[in-house]
């Protein structure tokens, strides 16, 4: 079977800027204060037109422009998202209309903030096994959404954003996807939810008075989980492949809290030199924050030819995973 290789990628912030001086206006907040425990100082937000399946059209395009791949000839999207456009249809179908893909299958997939990497490896098993040979993978979120701006625990932290990968059969078979490994914990779902607006708790004039549309977070223990789950999931997948952290040219962990990173990066005793970090200009855009750092390292000339990079993610479900790519 031919191993699965990202041909191009692609990203996309929305143009506002929302910095920690802005939302001392909005929340009783401080700049030192986010700083300190986030480390996040500013983030993208969509504007009232905008929504996640714009921001996922603009890096697809992005994406298949550097591929030199044409819209037509994508076989299957698949979008990550917690944000979806509406219930349905998806918004990998919406995107698939705005970008003209007209020949691609279409769906959705939902891991919170661990999407993009449960997406690679939905994608790769669709390349391995031959069904398809040019998979658009688009991770989008507009969290901005459902962030509620009078809890200042929650929405500072977050942003929106959108990330693209094309990804196709391996031309070099040392190259590509080398392993990935998926994990899911539903029996801490209430640490990281919203409430209301699906079929357990449909919307009402209660839900929106109480705030129920918006996500909600149980962060002392989230934060203790986050940790231990990423630490776990660098581990397994170097494991799987007997590969050593010292290996590793970079690794790519999710945009939650620069805190995580560094407990993570301290756990797996990896330089913290070697992590990807932009969560102090991005804030956390859930599935979105791995794609868009992936791409803008790649940009940035962090990625070279050859390098093995680690990607390591952590979501609500509670799901987290990881995966090794060597380019």
């Amino acid at each position: 079977m031919k191993r699965a290789a990202i041909a191009g990628t692609g990203s996309y912030l929305p143009k506002k800027v929302l910095t920690n001086k802005d939302l001392e206006k909005i929340v009783e907040t401080s700049d030192e204060w986010i700083t300190a425990r986030t480390g996040i100082k500013e983030r993208h937000i969509v504007s009232k037109e905008e929504s996640a399946s714009d921001l996922g059209a603009k890096a697809a395009i992005s994406a298949l422009r550097q591929a030199k791949v044409h819209a037509s000839e994508v076989e299957l999207i698949i979008v990550t998202t917690v944000t979806p456009d509406m219930f349905f249809p998806a918004t990998a179908c919406i995107i698939q209309d705005k970008i003209g893909a007209i020949n691609a299958a279409a769906f959705d997939l939902n891991a919170a903030c661990s999407g993009f990497v449960y997406g690679l490896s939905v994608a790769e098993q669709f390349i391995k096994t031959g069904v398809y040979r040019r998979v658009l993978l688009i991770a989008t979120e507009a969290m901005s959404r459902v962030a509620d701006y009078t809890d200042r625990g929650t929405c500072v932290l977050l942003g929106d954003g959108a990330g693209a990968a094309v990804i196709v059969p391996a031309e070099d078979d040392e190259k590509g996807i080398l392993s990935s490994w998926l994990a899911a914990a539903g029996k801490y779902g209430n640490l990281l939810h919203v409430p209301a607006g699906g079929s357990r708790m449909p919307a009402s004039h209660r839900t929106v008075d109480e705030h129920l549309h918006y996500m909600k977070m149980e962060g002392p223990v989230l934060f203790k989980v986050a940790i231990k789950s990423m630490v776990e999931a660098i581990k397994k997948v170097l494991s799987l492949l007997s590969i050593s952290p010292e290996e590793l040219a970079l690794v790519i962990p999710h945009q939650a809290n620069l805190r995580i990173i560094k407990a993570v990066a301290k756990g797996v005793n990896v330089p913290l030199e070697k992590f990807y970090i932009n969560v102090d200009l991005c804030g956390n855009m859930s599935s979105a924050s791995v794609a868009v750092a992936l791409d803008e390292a790649l940009k940035k000339g962090r990625i070279k030819s050859g390098d093995l990079v680690l990607l390591v993610t952590f979501g609500a479900g509670l799901t987290w995973g990881s995966c090794v790519i060597r380019f």
